[in-house]
């Protein structure tokens, strides 16, 4: 089945050739396209598309709380932010809002179709320089409590994480239960002290001072 797609972006030009790029690629639908926050606010949840290419800065409500808004609404749905900033404020607010990825719009275009099939199957696609600046942000800026350390079977199921693997795909390497998977994850998120898979994974790569090459171009980066 086709991953369907919407589009929300106010440049035309942009939109009309992201919109061909999706619908000219096998495997992949674009379903709706929105000039506005506020027009896909309202018709994105009748639609209800697998993954939402979100530009950040929208005229009227901007991307990060079209983000927070829709997240609710549609909890399945997949949320890539596709910008030109690379500023880290609005890297953490798009993640914090509900966003899944954060792509750079001069991606080129088989990157973009990899992100959106990535984030599609579980993974949380970044260009490598986004990852690097979260990277380095956590590195810079430590935690006023230091996170505790993780055994060696929460390391595991982290480290497959990061490679982009799906909690029942973790759960058969491991040899071990989804439940016990979901155990694991839920004590990770404790430790690191932590909201998301993407929180976590970063957080794990920035303190175990993996060399910058390992660091910032995992598969869950899916360039």
């Amino acid at each position: 089945m086709s991953i369907s797609v919407s589009i929300v972006e106010d440049d035309h030009k942009v939109r009309e050739s992201l919109s061909k790029l999706i619908d000219s690629s096998d495997g992949y639908q674009c379903v709706s396209e929105h000039a506005s926050a506020e027009d896909a606010l309202e018709e994105i949840p009748k639609v209800r598309p697998h993954v939402i290419l979100m530009d950040i800065n929208l005229t009227g409500i901007n991307g990060v709380e079209c983000t927070r808004r829709l997240k609710p609404l549609l909890p399945g749905t997949q949320i890539i932010m596709l910008t030109v900033y690379q500023n880290t404020e609005h890297i953490f607010d798009a993640l914090t809002a509900g966003a899944t990825g954060y792509m750079l719009k001069q991606t080129k275009p088989e990157q973009l179709l990899n992100a959106v099939r990535d984030v599609h199957q579980g993974g949380s696609p970044m260009s490598s320089h986004i990852a690097r600046k979260i990277v380095q942000s956590f590195q810079q800026h430590p935690q006023p409590d230091e996170p505790q350390s993780l055994s060696p079977r929460e390391a595991q199921v982290i480290e497959l994480l990061a490679k982009g693997y799906l909690y029942k795909e973790v759960a058969d390497n491991m040899g071990v239960t989804y439940a016990t998977v979901h155990t694991h994850i839920r004590h990770i998120y404790e430790k690191l002290q932590v909201r998301s898979r993407t929180e976590a994974v970063v957080k794990h790569l920035s303190r175990s001072h993996a060399a910058p090459r390992d660091a910032t171009t995992p598969e869950m980066f899916a360039q």
